[in-house]
Formats: C-alpha cells, sequence, structure tokens
C-alpha cells in the first residue's frame, strides 16, 4: 500500500480535475473535443480535495523514498506540490492555472519515475551481499557479507570496539552505516 499512495493521489487528482471543468478548463475542452459530458464532482469542495491528494501523493512519494532511498521522484514531486500550493494562494493573476497544471504533470512525472524506478528494481532480481560499513566514531571500514533472510542489528567496530546499532528509520547497520542497503530493503520486500 505504502508504494501506491503516490499513484492514488496522482490519478485521483487528474479524476478531480476531469470532472470539474470549470475549475481546470483545459480539462474541460479535451472532454468537450471528444463529446464528452461533465459535470462538476465535488461542487465548492474541488480545490480542497485537489490540494488534499496533492498531499497524498507527496506522501506515497516520502514513503517510497524511505523504503528505496530512491531521492529523485521526490525531488521532481515536492517543487510540484508547492507551486499547486502557491498557485491557489500567492498567484493573483491569469496565469495561476498555468502553475496549478505544472504542478500536477510535476507530480504524474514524479510518481510515473517512481513506479518505473520500483519496476526496473524488481525485475532486475539481483541484489548485492558485500556492503561496506563505515564506523562513526573512528573511521574504520570493512567490508562484510550481509545475511539474505535477516537484517544485522548490532555490529561492533574491529578498531574501536564501538558496538553500532540503526539510526532511528534503519532497519539494520548496514542501512545506517554501510555503502549497500541489506537485501530485504533493496529487494523492495522492506524491513526485517
Amino acid at each position: 500500500m505504502k508504494l501506491q499512495l503516490d499513484r492514488i493521489g496522482t490519478i485521483g487528482l487528474f479524476i478531480t480535475a476531469l470532472a470539474s471543468p470549470c475549475c481546470f478548463p483545459l480539462f474541460g475542452f479535451v472532454l468537450t473535443a471528444l463529446g464528452l459530458g461533465s459535470v462538476e464532482l465535488f461542487g465548492g469542495w474541488t480545490m480542497y480535495v485537489f490540494q488534499g491528494l496533492a498531499l497524498v501523493s507527496i506522501a506515497g512519494l516520502y514513503l517510497s523514498y524511505r523504503m528505496h532511498r530512491c531521492k529523485w521522484p521526490l525531488l521532481v514531486a515536492i517543487p510540484s506540490t508547492l507551486l499547486i500550493f502557491y498557485s491557489y494562494y500567492f498567484i493573483n493573476t491569469d496565469h495561476w492555472l498555468t502553475f496549478l497544471y505544472i504542478g500536477m504533470f510535476g507530480l504524474l512525472a514524479a510518481s510515473g519515475i517512481d513506479y518505473y524506478r520500483i519496476r526496473l528494481h524488481k525485475k532486475g532480481g539481483k541484489v548485492e551481499l558485500l556492503s561496506t560499513i563505515t564506523c562513526p566514531v573512528c573511521g574504520h571500514q570493512k567490508t562484510e557479507t550481509m545475511p539474505t533472510d535477516a537484517c544485522r542489528f548490532f555490529y561492533e567496530c574491529d578498531q574501536c570496539h564501538t558496538r553500532l546499532k540503526p539510526k532511528a528509520g534503519d532497519c539494520c547497520v548496514f542501512c545506517s552505516y554501510g555503502t549497500v542497503q541489506c537485501p530485504p530493503m533493496q529487494s523492495g520486500a522492506g524491513c526485517c
């Protein structure tokens, strides 16, 4: 469900826009050109529903980032969402819809990038088992073989004997201090 939240939000944005031709004339024009009628789906709530769906989309992309550590979709989605809110609250000219459309299509691109990257990652199926852990205390580095079926919660540095544990939000020491995430995270299965 985490990985689909961004798609639900983005698809919801476009359904809201298609069903609200007075608020989104570009989509009203497209529907009219196709011979389809349109109705106002949410009435006076359209803009609030639209903004809520933008937040759902960015939340889904953030959760996907936390799971896969791919920042590119999030780097596209954050300015796009800010552009949507900026167009609603700070632009008082006739060009506010232009910024809104750019934000919408930016979120669509971010969701597409995220979907493609996750699909490409799963299709590759290769899981890297070697990771170099760097001790944050003394800087000592050592390449270790990661277990494929479990996460490693504690690791003792060979040089300074500091006992490392995962940082907040990480599932294991390899995700916190290693050069490669643990196999469960690489395969998209999430935390152990």
